[in-house]
Formats: C-alpha cells, sequence, structure tokens
C-alpha cells in the first residue's frame, strides 16, 4: 500500500475517494437519523434504503455505457459537482420528508455513475502487479473512515443537529473532484448516441454472458446480495431476539464487523502475493456463510462478536479481490459497463432480501434468516468453485 501510496496519480485518485467518503459516512449517519426524527418510523427509515438503490436499478446500464465512452475522470468530476449541489440543499432544507428522500435519490444517482467509472480507472493508474494493493489501500481507508467517523458523526449530530453533517458531505464533494481534476489518464469521448448507447449496452449484457468467469462472479454478486441485504439490516433484530443482549450490544457487533473488514486487505497483501484468483473470490463466500450459520446457532455475545470479526475479513477480501480480478480480466473499453451491471446485481438482490428477511424473521423468526443467509453464501461459492474447473489461465486471466 505504501508504494501505491506514494505515486501521484494514485493518491489523487485514492484523496479524492476517500474524502468523499468521509462526506458519506456523516451524511449516512445524520440521514437515518433526521429521517427517523421526521417520520418516527423504521418504515420511514427503510424508505430511505429504497431511495437509494432504485436510482442504481434505473441507471446503471445507462451509467456503465457513459463510463466507457466518455472520459472517465469528467465523469466522476461531474457526479460530484452534481451530489455537493444536493448535498448543499440539505444543510438549509432538511425539515421535509419527501425533500429528504428526494436528495438521498439524487446522491444516489450520483453515485451510481462515480463508482463504475472509479473501479474502471484504477488500472490505469497503476501497474497491473499493483492492482491488489491499490483496492486495498482504497478499501482500508474506507472501512476505517466508518469505523472512526460513524460514532462521532452520530454524537455530533445528536448533540448539534444534522445541517453541519451535509455540509461536510458537500465540502467532500467539492474536495474530489478538485483532486480528480489533476489527472489526465482517459481516452477522447467516443461517439454517444442512443443507438449507440443502446448497442453498448447489450454488448456489455452478451459480454457477461457468454464469459464463464464474469457470468460466475455475476451469479456470486446476485446471491450474496440476496443473503447480505436481510443478515445485515437484521443485525439488530438478531442481537435483541436471539442473543438476548442489552442496547449497546449492537454497536459491539457492528464494530466488530469493521475490525476485521479493515484488517483483511493487510493479511491478504501480507499472505498472498496475488490473490486475483477465483479461489480467494468464492473462497471468502465460504467464511461468510459459515458465519451467519453459526451466528443463527449460538446464543453468546462474545461468541457472534468473534465470528463477526471473521465475517469482516471475509467482506474485505471478497471485495478486493473481486474488483482486482474483473479489472485484470476486463479490456479498458469494458470495464465501465461490467462494474455498473455488478452495482445492478448486486441493489436488485439487495432490494429483494430486505423484503422477503424482514418476512421471514416475522413468521419464522430471526435465526431463519440467518440459516438461509448462510446456505445463500455457501451456493454462491459452490457455484463459483464448479465453474472455475472450466476457467483456464491466459494473459487475461491472472493465475
Amino acid at each position: 500500500m505504501r508504494t501505491v501510496l506514494a505515486q501521484p496519480d494514485f493518491r489523487r485518485l485514492w484523496t479524492a475517494r476517500t474524502v468523499s467518503q468521509w462526506g458519506d459516512v456523516f451524511s449516512f449517519v445524520a440521514l437515518a437519523i433526521l429521517i427517523y426524527r421526521l417520520t418516527g418510523s423504521g418504515l420511514g427509515v427503510a424508505g430511505v434504503v429504497v431511495a437509494e438503490i432504485i436510482p442504481v436499478l434505473l441507471l446503471a446500464p445507462l451509467a456503465g455505457v457513459l463510463v466507457d465512452r466518455l472520459p472517465r475522470i469528467t465523469v466522476m468530476v461531474a457526479a460530484d459537482v452534481f451530489r455537493a449541489a444536493l448535498a448543499g440543499v440539505l444543510v438549509v432544507w432538511h425539515d421535509d420528508p419527501l425533500v429528504v428522500y428526494a436528495v438521498a435519490f439524487g446522491l444516489s444517482a450520483g453515485a451510481a455513475f462515480f463508482n463504475p467509472a472509479a473501479n474502471s480507472v484504477l488500472p490505469s493508474v497503476v501497474a497491473d502487479r499493483e492492482i491488489v494493493a491499490a483496492n486495498s489501500a482504497v478499501w482500508t481507508a474506507a472501512v476505517l473512515s466508518q469505523v472512526v467517523l460513524a460514532p462521532l458523526a452520530g454524537g455530533l449530530v445528536a448533540l448539534v443537529g444534522p445541517g453541519w453533517a451535509f455540509g461536510v458531505n458537500a465540502a467532500s464533494f467539492v474536495a474530489s473532484a478538485l483532486a480528480l481534476r489533476g489527472l489526465r489518464l482517459v481516452e477522447p469521448p467516443g461517439e454517444v448516441g442512443r443507438r449507440r448507447l443502446l448497442a453498448d449496452a447489450r454488448e456489455g449484457l452478451a459480454l457477461v454472458g457468454r464469459d464463464r468467469l464474469l457470468r460466475a462472479l455475476a451469479i456470486g454478486q446476485l446471491l450474496a446480495a440476496l443473503s447480505a441485504g436481510a443478515t445485515s439490516a437484521l443485525l439488530v433484530v438478531l442481537a435483541a431476539e436471539h442473543l438476548g443482549a442489552p442496547a449497546g450490544a449492537y454497536g459491539i457487533l457492528v464494530g466488530a464487523i469493521g475490525v476485521g473488514a479493515a484488517l483483511g486487505p493487510a493479511l491478504l497483501l501480507r499472505l498472498i502475493p496475488d490473490p486475483r484468483r477465483p479461489l480467494y473470490v468464492f473462497g471468502p463466500y465460504v467464511l461468510r456463510g459459515l458465519v451467519d450459520l453459526v451466528l443463527a446457532s449460538v446464543r453468546s455475545l462474545p461468541v457472534a462478536a468473534a465470528t463477526l470479526a471473521v465475517y469482516g475479513i471475509g467482506t474485505s477480501t471478497g471485495a478486493v479481490t473481486f474488483n482486482s480480478l474483473l479489472q485484470s480480466h476486463l479490456t479498458d473499453r469494458t470495464r465501465g459497463r461490467v462494474f455498473a451491471l455488478m452495482d445492478l446485481l448486486w441493489q436488485t438482490g439487495r432490494l429483494a432480501s430486505l423484503g422477503v428477511g424482514g418476512l421471514l424473521a416475522d413468521t419464522l423468526g430471526i435465526r431463519a434468516v440467518y440459516y438461509v443467509g448462510g446456505a445463500l453464501l455457501l451456493l454462491a461459492a459452490a457455484v463459483g468453485f464448479t465453474a472455475s474447473r472450466s476457467f483456464t489461465t491466459g494473459p487475461d486471466l491472472p493465475r
């Protein structure tokens, strides 16, 4: 990580993403607290989640094509400026739930363009052998930001109100845009038109359909989302109803995940020289699936916290290897569409999981949610391992 962070171009990209993450943490916490105050219901809070998922479902195919057809830095800067303006609205106007939902929708719409562009740009900034370290540096900064800043944000929002948090978020987008302006790494814009956009979108979908590795990764992504959407959202219910833990224990469990997620990339880089192999992408699904099964079976808070730390390790190592393998396997002209499609699958599965998981918890109990979640993750691993037997090692598929 020190090696890649010493490179000016990557440091600009890393700074932009990290500073933006700082603002996102403050905004995420403030939005949850604010909308609960305004609506007084869990359903109102869930509405913010839905408002953040829907833009990805609507815009991901278009976003992926534009990321592959336009200069990616321009797309990222435009997304930052757009989100800075929206976050600024909430600084002065945050007393109306409809405004909050609309801004949450818009911020997610901007992220639907920014995220696939950022993932597509990274291989142009660092050498191929440095991709895993670069993704590890980005992930570690994001996790540490959440672990350190989320409790601070919650305390300050409770003390002085939410407006300042949205101001921090707006400023973070401006800082991100300024950092990105110094990068000159993308090709001139290609032809963009309605017919060309539709053709490119179909091409990206066909690529995933015919490529065995991409198809396995896509299936794994969807199955993992169907699991994690419910298990992550309902962890607070597991702590109260199954573990019988006090209210403050939920924070301990979330913190345990954060500690594991922060350690994961460092362990990955130390133990495995080049983890861009299907084994290291699908293996963490096994780890996370077993954790879900343990959580459904034990009633000890210390055991649950320890296993969730392992879950965090699996989440972070899986994310780093997933992104790194995709970036190495894809050509530059198709990365945006494939990353956008993976985002689309993730959010689709997450939305379905939230609905089904809530129904399952109410009818069969919270343990059933975690048993099913664990089974889905083990199924994702089985699909990946089965498909990986037919993968061949070539110049576009790292060993």
